[in-house]
C-alpha cells in the first residue's frame, strides 16, 4: 500500500517591526521584532518512508541553492538526531517566495518540514525535541515553527505569546535583488557588545484592533532598512512606489531585505494597490495578501 503524500504550507514570515538593541560578545545581534505570516509561502509535500530525499521545483527553484545545504534537510537531520528512530522520508518542496528576500522563505521551508515529521511521528506540537532541532537550524526557525503573530527577541529564539492581532491586510513587493543578510547587518558597524543608542523599541499589547495595532506598528521602524538600501538601491524604489498608492498607512521593509510591505484598511485596498504596483513595475514579485 502507498503511503498518501500530504501539502504543508510554509508562509512567508514578514517583520513588522525590527529594532537592532546590541550586538553580543558572540558577534550576534539583539533584536525585537513584530512578526506576522503571510497566507503566501511556499508549499512542501512529504511522503514518509524510504531514504530522507528532497526534490524542488517552482518559479523560484532556481535560486534556491545547493541541495545538500538545503534547511528542510537540516531540519530533518536535527530533528532525527533528537528523536532516534523517527520515520523519514521525501520532501518535495514548491518554492514561490523569492530568495535571500527578507521573508524566512528556507526558515519556513525548515519549519514545514519538522511540521510534517511531527505529524507522522505523533510528536506533539510542544515537545521539547522538536523545538530544539528548530533552534538548532536557524534563529528565524521556532518563529516559522509557531507561525503567529507574536514578538520575536534575542537572535530570533525568544518568542511572546500570540498577539491575537485582528489579519492585517498588506502588499508585499519585492524588485528582485537579493540582499546578504550578514552584508545588511555588517553595515551597521556595531562593534561586540555594544549596544545602540536609539529609542527603545515600541511595544503592542495582545488582542488589540485593527486600527490600534495599525498605530502601534506605525510607531515602530526596522533598524536595517537604511543599511539596507546602501547595498540595494532598488528598495527606496519600491518603498517609494508602495507608500505612493492610495489607502497606504505606511512602507516598510521585512528582515533584511528586499521585500517592503504597506498596510491598508483592507482587502480591497490592497488589491488595487498591488494591481497598480505591478503594472507599473512588471518585472517585480508583487503579490497582496492577509498577516496574521
Amino acid at each position: 500500500m502507498i503511503t498518501p503524500s500530504r501539502r504543508w504550507q510554509a508562509p512567508a514570515k514578514v517583520n513588522l517591526t525590527l529594532h537592532v538593541l546590541a550586538r553580543r560578545d558572540d558577534g550576534l545581534h539583539e533584536l525585537d521584532s513584530v512578526v506576522a505570516f503571510a497566507g503566501c509561502g511556499d508549499w512542501l509535500r512529504f511522503e514518509p518512508g524510504g531514504g530522507l530525499s528532497l526534490t524542488i521545483e517552482g518559479p523560484t527553484a532556481g535560486a534556491a541553492g545547493p541541495l545538500a545545504d538545503n534547511l528542510v534537510l537540516r531540519a530533518a537531520r536535527a530533528l532525527a538526531e533528537r528523536a532516534s528512530g523517527i520515520r523519514l522520508g521525501r520532501f518535495h518542496l514548491r518554492k514561490n517566495l523569492p530568495v535571500a528576500a527578507g521573508l524566512g522563505g528556507g526558515s519556513s521551508n525548515a519549519a514545514a518540514a519538522l511540521r510534517a515529521l511531527a505529524h507522522e511521528n505523533g510528536i506533539a506540537a510542544d515537545d521539547e525535541r522538536l523545538w530544539s532541532a528548530a533552534r538548532a537550524v536557524g534563529a528565524d526557525v521556532p518563529a516559522c515553527l509557531a507561525a503567529r503573530a507574536c514578538v520575536m527577541a534575542g537572535v530570533g529564539e525568544r518568542l511572546g505569546p500570540p498577539l491575537g492581532a485582528p489579519p492585517l491586510f498588506a502588499v508585499l513587493a519585492n524588485p528582485g535583488a537579493p540582499v546578504a543578510t550578514p552584508a545588511v547587518f555588517a553595515k551597521l558597524g556595531l562593534d561586540r557588545g555594544q549596544s545602540r543608542s536609539s529609542a527603545p523599541p515600541m511595544r503592542v499589547g495582545a488582542r488589540l484592533d485593527r486600527v490600534s495595532f495599525l498605530a502601534a506598528l506605525i510607531d515602530g521602524r526596522n533598524d536595517l532598512e537604511a543599511s539596507a538600501i546602501t547595498i540595494a538601491p532598488a528598495i527606496g524604489d519600491v518603498l517609494a512606489a508602495l507608500a505612493r498608492t492610495p489607502g497606504a498607512r505606511f512602507a516598510r521593509m521585512s528582515g533584511s531585505g528586499a521585500t517592503c510591505f504597506a498596510l491598508y484598511e483592507d482587502r480591497r485596498s490592497a488589491a488595487a494597490a498591488a494591481r497598480a504596483v505591478r503594472g507599473a513595475n512588471p518585472s517585480w514579485w508583487v503579490r497582496a495578501t492577509a498577516l496574521r
